[in-house]
């Protein structure tokens, strides 16, 4: 079995694991930096709407010795405002201009035909309206929206509301962080873009169920015992699930980098940029979220229950009073929480923290073999 193999094998027994709930407060400061600064960016520099929403002409031109940028020069003198170019595979331009009705399209064609040297016949041109962009965006929305309920409806029915409620807030993590970027980056907002930022959805909610999967199994019985409080069983189903989560997340990744670095840098694709980039920070933010947002924020609406706050108390105890076996102990707590735990309870037990070697032997009972008769049975 490969090394990556073993440390999966060990992360589900509980054998190894990182503190992920524990560090909660980092890895929640860590997200608040990276959504302030995609809001600044969104709120800074805005987002470069696609003509879908804008309304405008598209020009696509056959194979030219003019480059992209004498193009744009070309096409902004003709029109009177900015233009945006893009070449193409084949060798030609792909020039989008805003606010351009019929008969402005058929003067800026026949200029770029007379600049580029080319058929104005050979000069395809699309006209898109700005009602027609509206109502895209509208149904966009609408889509969001009610993609947004039926989640929180399914997963407060399968498994609690706090759960439905962390995802939700994850989910809108991952859609503004994606937003940000695109903000940050001057990409084109199109209708590629929100099939993107509708597909990403579906992704970051796959991670998120898994672990929340495990979680309800590992959590059914928590109040019946004394080894473990809700955070740390929260821990041990991230642990648990943490090689699928990196594994699904990679194999996704790497046509979506091939599409973005490969489809849209090397053959100047604009669709494949629009929809490989929302993909790809999409996907990271996803697996991101479910793993230091979902679960932890879960964890710290569980620990506010009465039973759950008893739970802790009757864990932090019993350790307390078990202090010298010299069991390891759950990453996370203090040392005066974590003075001991009580070997005689229920659960197999694991090792966390950053990631450390196996669990060790247990010490052998002190009383063992007190009081036995040696020798010959009399």
């Amino acid at each position: 079995m490969s090394r990556l193999g073993n440390l999966g094998a060990k992360l589900y027994r509980g054998e190894v694991g990182y503190d992920f709930v524990g560090k909660r407060k980092f890895w929640y400061a860590v997200s608040i930096l990276i959504t302030i600064t995609a809001i600044a960016g969104l709120a800074v520099r805005g987002l470069s709407m696609g003509i879908e929403f804008q309304g405008g002409a598209v020009f696509t031109t056959p194979k030219t010795s003019v480059s992209a940028p004498q193009a744009e020069t070309i096409a902004e003198d003709a029109a009177g405002h900015d233009a945006l170019v893009q070449e193409l595979g084949n060798g030609g331009l792909r020039i989008q201009i805003s606010n351009v009705d019929t008969e402005k399209s058929d003067e800026i064609r026949d200029t770029l035909s007379r600049e580029l040297d080319v058929a104005a016949d050979d000069i395809n041109a699309d006209l898109v309206g700005p009602s027609w962009g509206s109502q895209i965006a509208n149904k966009a929305w609408t889509g969001l929206g009610v993609f947004m309920i039926l989640v929180v409806i399914y997963l407060a029915i399968a498994f609690e509301w706090r759960m439905a409620l962390a995802a939700l807030i994850a989910l809108i993590h991952d859609i503004t962080i994606t937003v940000g970027v695109y903000a940050l980056v001057g990409f084109e907002v199109t209708v590629g873009t929100v099939i993107g930022l509708l597909t990403i959805l579906g992704y970051s909610l796959y991670d998120t169920v898994v672990v929340f999967d495990s979680l309800k199994e590992s959590s059914k019985d928590a109040t019946k015992q004394t080894r473990w409080t809700y955070s740390e069983i929260a821990n041990r189903s991230i642990n648990a699930t943490l090689v699928r989560s990196i594994n699904t997340t990679a194999v996704a990744l790497l046509p979506v980098g091939a599409l973005l670095f490969i489809g849209g840098g090397f053959l100047g694709a604009g669709m494949l940029n629009d929809i490989s980039l929302s993909l790809f920070v999409g996907l990271a933010a996803g697996a991101y979220s479910s793993i230091f947002i979902a679960t932890p924020l879960v964890a710290d609406f569980k620990e506010t229950e009465p039973q759950m706050k008893a739970l802790k108390r009757r864990v932090l105890a019993k350790r307390a009073q078990g202090g010298d076996e010299g069991e390891p102990q759950p990453a996370g707590a203090t040392a005066a929480d974590t003075a001991g735990d009580d070997l005689g309870d229920e659960g197999d037990g694991a090792e966390t923290g950053s990631l450390v070697g196996p669990r060790r032997t247990q010490p052998t009972s002190r009383g063992r073999g007190r009081g036995r008769p040696s020798g010959k049975r009399r």
